[in-house]
This record gives structure tokens, C-alpha cells and sequence, in this order.
């Protein structure tokens, strides 16, 4: 195909070529150009020989060209045909029908215009108006369809018929993120390694909590709303993940956990959140969580009952006698007996570990003790 499309370039060059040789002959012939020229014979071999010049010269600059003007058509078409594949039927379908109506809006704004300006104004003032009415319609529905009456609820329906599993949302399913994963601000460095596919979703309520917290009093409160801010405004920066506020809120609760399941039931999508509650509600309504907490813990060192290593004892448990230890990720290990052995370093060896969504304990005894 690319051979065929060069091919074409080639010939259209060549015709180009052709057209101008004959135009420039015309116009030489009616300025009395021949009269300089002995012999008619003369005339024409000169011009033929121009004329095959011009031609060679455009076909040559025509077939070069269009190596790189191939390569890049190759490259948009992929490019957009990849763009097209991740976006859902009903994103394109929902944008479109709000384009043709900002070109209807458009043009009826413009035929009443149409007395009441000169010709030569309404023209440039109808393309604008119609391009920027069109852009704006498709932008809307593509962003809001979901929020129309009726669709919230068929969306839940659909979902709850499928046993709760939600569909793709684009290249990935939508992150619906709550206050706890926000101000926690483990979510951006999952975000820059690229494990986190499909769009983060903010939704309005989780944004006023944030600046709720923000404006507290306490101290401690309000720096954590600020690092949340902060979180997010480097999430908009610095990454590419598409961030997308949304603003949907629903009448029968004011409950901002009770609004994120339902939010995620309706569009459909995944809740990150490292509320422990949130998550074992969720489990119970079939809606999918993803718990940072447990991402971490996923990640940590395992260690199994019988493993032996060599920790520092940094201060004294609970229980009598027990001493605290913990490992380069922060995981902690309760050691029996090593009370009096704070500051130093003992090798241990594990007897049991205990895993949670709350985090990970590790229980061991010293490798010296009977």
C-alpha cells in the first residue's frame, strides 16, 4: 500500500508539472516571447526541453516527499485508531450526538443573526460560533452522560445482573479515589510506575473533605489536608494518568463513603481507599476495592515460621518481656525475651506471621533461647 500511495505522488507531481509547463507556455506566447526565436523548430525543442525539465524536477520532489508524508499518515491513522479502541462505544456515540447538537444550536443561532448582519460578517461569525457550540456539546455529553436522569440506575442494574463485575472504563477501569488513599500519597508513586491503568476519578464530596480538613484547627489535621491537596496537584502536574473531577451527587445520602460506592456502581469503577470500614463494606455490597495497604503488604519481604535473621532490638512490647524490632520497609517484629537486650543486635527466628489489611506482624524468638 505504501508503494501504491508513492506511486500516486509520483503522478501527481508529474501532472502538476505538466499543468505548470503549459500554463508558463501560454503565458510566454502571449507576451510575444516566440518572436526572439529564429525558427518555430528552435522554440519548440527549447521548450520541450524546459517542459521535461519542470516535470522531472516536480515528480522527482513529489516521490521524495512523500516517504515521510506517508510515515507520518501511517503513524496518525494507528495513532487514532489506538485512541478510538479505548474509548467506550457509548463515550463516542454520547459525543457525537452532543456535537450535532451544538451545530444545530449553532445554526439556528445564526439564521437569527443572519438579518441582522452584513453577509460578510456572518460568514466567519456562524464557523466560529458553530465550531465552538460543536467542541463544546461533544466535550459535555462525552464527560456527562452518565449523569443523565435514568442512567445512574440502569448502569447499577446492569452491573448487579452481572454479578457485580464492571466493565472497562477506556484503557483500564475508573479509580475512584477516597479521602484516606489521597492524603496517604502512596497513590502517586503507584501511579508514576505505571501499575495503575484507566482514569483517577475525584469526586466533588472527597475534594470539600479535603479542604475541610485543610481549614481545621488542629494542627495535625490540617497538614494532612494539605498534603492531600498537594497530592493531587502533583498527580494534575507531573503525570500523564488522565485525572477527572467529578461532580455527581446523589439526594438520599450525605454520607461521602456511601456516595463513593454508589459513584463506583454507577459508572462502573474500582474504589482505592486504605479505610479498613470502607473496604469491608464494599466487599459486602460486591463492589471491587483496591486497598493501598494491602498492595503494600504484598510487596514486602516474606518471610515464613523457621527463617532466621539478625535485627536491631529498638525499644520494649506490650506484653513482659517482649522486645520491638522492625524491618528496612517498616514491617514490625515482636520478639519474646529480648527486653533486656534493647540496642543490641540478635538473631531471631520467625515463628509466625500475622497479615492483615491493617498491615503486617511478624512474631519471632530469640535464636539462643530454649
Amino acid at each position: 500500500m505504501r508503494k501504491v500511495f508513492r506511486a500516486v505522488f509520483a503522478l501527481s507531481g508529474l501532472a502538476l508539472g505538466i499543468a505548470l509547463a503549459d500554463t508558463l507556455r501560454r503565458f510566454l506566447i502571449d507576451s510575444g516571447f516566440e518572436q526572439y526565436f529564429p525558427t518555430q523548430v528552435a522554440l519548440q525543442l527549447i521548450w520541450l526541453g524546459a517542459s521535461a525539465l519542470m516535470t522531472a524536477i516536480f515528480m522527482v520532489s513529489f516521490f521524495l516527499l512523500s516517504g515521510p508524508i506517508v510515515a507520518w499518515g501511517e503513524r496518525f491513522i494507528s495513532g487514532s485508531e489506538d485512541q478510538l479502541r479505548k474509548i467506550p462505544m457509548a463515550d463516542i456515540l454520547f459525543g457525537c450526538l452532543g456535537m450535532l447538537l451544538g451545530l444545530l444550536i449553532g445554526y439556528f443561532i445564526t439564521a437569527l443573526l443572519d438579518q441582522a448582519l452584513s453577509q460578510l460578517l456572518v460568514m466567519p461569525f456562524s464557523l466560529i460560533l458553530c465550531l465552538a457550540l460543536a467542541y463544546l456539546g461533544a466535550r459535555i455529553f462525552y464527560k456527562r452522560w452518565r449523569e443523565l436522569p435514568g442512567v445512574s440506575s440502569l448502569l447499577g442494574r446492569q452491573n448487579a445482573k452481572e454479578g457485580g463485575h464492571v466493565r472497562p472504563q477506556g484503557n483500564g477501569y475508573a479509580k475512584i479515589l477516597d479521602t484516606s488513599s489521597i492524603i496517604d500519597g502512596r497513590i502517586f508513586d503507584v501511579c508514576a510506575t505505571g501499575f495503575m491503568e484507566g482514569p483517577l476519578v475525584i469526586p466533588q464530596v472527597v475534594l470539600k473533605e479535603l479542604r475541610h480538613i485543610a481549614d481545621s484547627a488542629d494542627g495535625l489535621k490540617r497538614n494532612r489536608g494539605r498534603r492531600g491537596l498537594d497530592v493531587l496537584q502533583r498527580i494534575q502536574k507531573e503525570l500523564s494518568i488522565e485525572v477527572i473531577i467529578d461532580d455527581t451527587e446523589f439526594d438520599d445520602t450525605s454520607e461521602v463513603d456511601v456516595m463513593l460506592l454508589k459513584l463506583a456502581q454507577a459508572m462502573p469503577g474500582y474504589v482505592v481507599t486504605n479505610d479498613y470500614n470502607l473496604n469491608k463494606v464494599a466487599e459486602v455490597t460486591g463492589i471491587r476495592v483496591l486497598n493501598i495497604n494491602d498492595l503494600a503488604n504484598a510487596l514486602k519481604p516474606v518471610l515464613i515460621p523457621g527463617e532466621e535473621i539478625e535485627l536491631v532490638v529498638m525499644k520494649e512490647g506490650k506484653e513482659p518481656g517482649q522486645g520491638i524490632a522492625y524491618l528496612e520497609d517498616g514491617t514490625m517484629i515482636v520478639i519474646d525475651n529480648a527486653r533486656r537486650l534493647i540496642g543490641e543486635t540478635v538473631a531471631v527466628v520467625v515463628t509466625s506471621v500475622l497479615q492483615t489489611s491493617a498491615g503486617r506482624m511478624i512474631f519471632a524468638r530469640l535464636k539462643d533461647a530454649a
